[in-house]
């Protein structure tokens, strides 16, 4: 799930239909594939509004984060 994860986020372009066939054969279910790409789909949607409108990060989130 997490390569997957990570092509999606840094190369959305270079998706193939194997990438979803390899979490099929590891037992998600087709659901379990829309809800992982949904997550990651409105986790980058969220993050380049916030950047795009200069959105500040929390006084509370650590440097690091």
């Amino acid at each position: 799930m997490l390569t997957y994860a990570v092509k999606l986020t840094h190369t959305p372009g270079r998706m193939e239909r194997a990438d979803v066939d390899a979490l099929l054969s590891i037992d998600f279910s087709e659901r379990d594939v829309l809800d992982i790409t949904e997550v990651i789909g409105y986790y980058a949607y969220v993050n380049r509004i916030a950047d795009g409108l200069g959105v500040q990060i929390e006084s509370w989130v650590p440097d690091d984060a």
